[in-house]
C-alpha cells in the first residue's frame, strides 16, 4: 500500500502532525472542496499508509488504526469570508499576534516565531483594528522552498497557512488556549506563487459546549480569494459554566 512519512518539520505540537498540513494532504488528490477529518495524534517521522478508493483518501498508522480521512464536500459547507483588510491593515494585524508575547506554540510549523523563514510558514495572525473581537488576519509571503517546479505553493502548505488562525481568532475572542483541530473543510480556487505577497484572515463563528467552529481564507494583496475554509476545533478543556446569581 503507498505509504506517507509526516516529517518533524511539519508538526504542529512537538510530537503530532500540524492539523492543516494533515488535512491539506488528505485533501490535496481531490478536485473541488474537500473535508478532512483527523481521527488520531498524526504520529511524526513514521510510514504512514495513503489510500484512495471511491474518491475519499484514507490514511492509517503501521497497526492500520485510522489517522485521517478525507472526503469531497459541498461547496455549501463553506464560509463567505468577510471582505479582507489590506496588505497594510494585515501586516499591523500581524504586530499584534500573541505568539510574539506568549510561549504558545513555538515551533509549529504554521504559526512557530522559532522557525525560521523556510523551514515554518510564520503565519501571525492578530486583531484586525477597528474589526469585531477574534477578526485575526496577518500578511504571508509564501518562502520558495513551499513551491514545485512551476513556483506554485503546494495544496497542503496552503491548507497549514490557513490552519493556526482560526485557532488565534477563538484565542483573541474569548482568552483561551488549548483546542485541537478536528475537522476543516475547505477549497483552493487558486494557488499563490512563492514570492507573492498574501493576506491570510480568520474569524470565529460559533461556540457549541466544548466545539468551535471557525472560518479562515487566503487572499492576494488586490483582495482575490485564493483558498477558504471552515474549522471545528474541539476544546482539551471545557468552557467555564456560568455561575447563578
Amino acid at each position: 500500500m503507498p505509504k506517507i512519512v509526516i516529517a518533524q518539520q511539519f508538526c504542529g505540537p512537538p510530537n503530532s502532525g500540524n492539523g492543516g498540513y494533515v488535512c491539506g494532504v488528505l485533501a490535496r488528490d481531490i478536485d473541488g472542496p474537500a473535508t478532512s477529518m483527523l481521527r488520531a495524534r498524526v504520529p511524526l517521522d513514521v510510514d504512514l499508509e495513503l489510500t484512495l478508493a471511491d474518491g475519499a483518501a484514507v490514511m492509517t498508522d503501521a497497526e492500520g488504526s485510522l489517522v485521517g480521512r478525507g472526503d469531497v464536500a459541498a461547496a455549501a459547507l463553506l464560509p463567505r469570508p468577510p471582505r479582507p483588510p489590506s496588505l497594510e491593515r494585515a501586516r499591523a494585524a500581524g504586530d499584534r499576534y500573541l505568539g510574539h508575547e506568549q510561549r504558545i506554540h513555538p515551533i509549529c510549523f504554521t504559526c512557530g516565531p522559532e522557525r525560521h523563514e523556510g523551514d515554518g510558514l510564520r503565519v501571525f495572525a492578530g486583531q484586525v483594528e477597528g474589526a469585531p473581537a477574534g477578526h485575526v488576519a496577518c500578511a504571508w509571503t509564501p518562502d520558495q522552498a513551499f513551491a514545485d517546479a512551476e513556483g506554485l505553493v503546494s495544496t497542503e502548505v496552503i491548507w497549514a497557512a490557513l490552519d493556526c488562525p482560526g485557532f488565534f481568532a477563538w484565542v483573541v475572542k474569548e482568552g483561551r488556549h488549548g483546542a485541537l483541530l478536528g475537522t476543516m473543510t475547505g477549497e483552493v480556487i487558486r494557488r499563490p506563487r512563492a514570492g507573492e505577497p498574501c493576506i491570510v484572515t480568520a474569524w470565529p463563528l460559533v461556540r457549541e459546549g466544548r466545539k468551535e467552529t471557525a472560518g479562515v481564507a487566503l487572499f492576494d494583496a488586490d483582495g482575490e480569494l485564493l483558498a477558504r475554509a471552515h474549522q471545528v476545533w474541539i476544546m482539551s478543556v471545557p468552557p467555564p459554566q456560568a455561575v447563578a446569581a
